[in-house]
């Protein structure tokens, strides 16, 4: 069994083989201070059933609390068929699909992901293996870099989720991009003011906005295209994926290139990953991309097959002459992405938008009827996250924490601030448990 450690008798022809006369000399190069010197603290061996008991004890200790919380994971609903397909043996292979003639399944699927999520971008084509949103957001911004050749500065709108603007800004500061953050206005959007300024210098590759952003509101991002293309800079549209099933999409806005994380297409939230990022362009760009790109086309019999294309696998190893360092495709994400798009068709994330709708707007509704809680952007349209602004006499930060003791995760405190509270509902919220949330704020603040 491959799984299963090797004997001793193993060890010695292993050593022989390599010309080693111990384990010892083998790591003799391992300094010193490195080596434990004792034994693992491994507990006895224990049978199946007591393993059962104990990871279930573990789990047991675990607090489920109901979620109202968003900011960049979403909890929506995986449909039970999910976790079969995606444990079905003809889409698993042992590594990289490089070798088509095994690796059919695996490139099938990735086909169709890449199929769907060009057209729920409205893009020409997209690509697969973007860890999440964040880092596929930093590969957008790469792309604007070796489009322009001789531009390096990028403007990014400071309405982005905070985590994903923290990661494009590491990539930007090793890879030599001059990154632009631009504050957001007062009624929490982007400044597209200050962005057609920055534009008019000339010297920018591209703009980065979010369609909805951090607190939650949908951006308008009419005129800014225009603005983008009249400087031949290109524009970067992010957005959470499942809200494209009912808003204007990015090519609708002009977009050149729409990114973000598609979490919210299926995918647990299972405290904090694996999840898996989209990144989707136009076809004039896609020497620009990075990451996968999968092909249809046909066998000598004539038959439907898949393949890679428009990249060697030796861009991935060039180091920094490289496309992109991203190699390893979120292959089992993307899987559950495409099985979640397929079974649920336009209609389906449509209801699921519909549904998340209402119940944030009667959650907002419900909320503001306490003197201590306020809508922070009134005048901004929001879907299924908004931004609500504490003014109770019991700090947010106690109240967040006495409602998760309550079974509530009731939203994300802003970054920077210590009044403003963003929630979102998804469809897996009922009526109920939104009364029950408004219930226990009331009683805890006692407005």
């Amino acid at each position: 069994m491959k799984y299963f450690p090797h004997t001793p008798d193993d060890i010695a022809q292993m050593l022989q083989r390599i010309g080693a006369g111990s384990l010892d000399e083998l790591f003799a190069e391992i300094p010193d201070e490195l080596k434990l010197k004792r034994e693992l603290d491994l507990p006895k061996a224990q049978s199946e059933l007591e393993v059962r008991r104990t990871v279930k004890a573990l789990a047991d200790k675990n607090c489920v609390l109901t979620c109202f919380a968003g900011a960049g994971v979403y909890d929506h609903y995986t449909p039970s068929v999910i976790p079969y397909i995606t444990s079905r043996s003809e889409f698993s292979t042992s590594y990289t699909p490089y070798q088509a003639e095994i690796s059919q399944g695996t490139l099938q699927y990735i086909f169709e992901y890449q199929t769907m999520m060009a057209r729920l971008t409205g893009m020409d084509l997209s690509n697969a293996s973007m860890y999440d949103g964040a880092t596929a957001t930093a590969e957008a911004m790469m792309m604007c870099v070796a489009a322009a050749k001789k531009r390096n500065r990028v403007l990014i709108s400071g309405t982005m989720l905070p985590t994903t603007l923290a990661v494009v800004k590491t990539y930007a500061r090793f890879h030599g991009v001059d990154l632009v953050e631009v504050a957001p206005t007062a009624d929490g959007t982007t400044d597209k003011a200050q962005l057609s300024v920055l534009l008019e210098g000339g010297d920018v590759a591209g703009v980065i906005v979010p369609l909805t952003n951090y607190f939650g509101i949908i951006e308008d991002l009419s005129g800014l295209a225009e603005a983008c293309h009249a400087q031949k800079a290109l524009l970067v549209v992010n957005s959470i994926a499942s809200v494209l099933g009912v808003l204007k999409s990015p090519s609708e806005w002009g977009a050149d290139i729409a990114c973000g994380d598609a979490q919210s297409l299926g995918i647990p939230m299972s405290y904090g990953g694996p999840y898996i990022g989209y990144l989707c362009t136009k076809d004039a760009l896609v020497r620009k991309m990075p990451g996968r790109l999968v092909g249809q086309t046909t066998d000598a019999k004539g038959q439907r097959c898949f393949v890679l294309t428009m990249q060697a696998r030796e861009q991935h190893i060039r180091r920094e002459k490289a496309t992109s360092n991203i190699c390893t495709a979120q292959g089992m994400m993307c899987l559950y992405v495409a099985a979640y798009l397929s079974l649920m068709g336009a209609k389906g994330l449509n209801a699921v938008n519909e549904t998340s709708a209402a119940g944030a707007h009667a959650l907002c509704d419900a909320l503001c009827q306490l003197p201590c809680f306020s809508l922070a952007f009134p005048t901004q349209p929001f879907l299924n996250e908004f931004t609500l602004k504490y003014t109770g006499a019991l700090p947010l930060a106690e109240l967040h924490d006495r409602l998760a003791e309550v079974g509530f995760l009731a939203g994300v405190i802003a970054q920077g601030s210590d009044d403003l509270l963003i929630l979102a509902v998804t469809e897996q919220r009922t009526a109920e448990e939104v009364d029950a949330l408004v219930k226990a704020v009331k009683s805890l603040t006692q407005c």
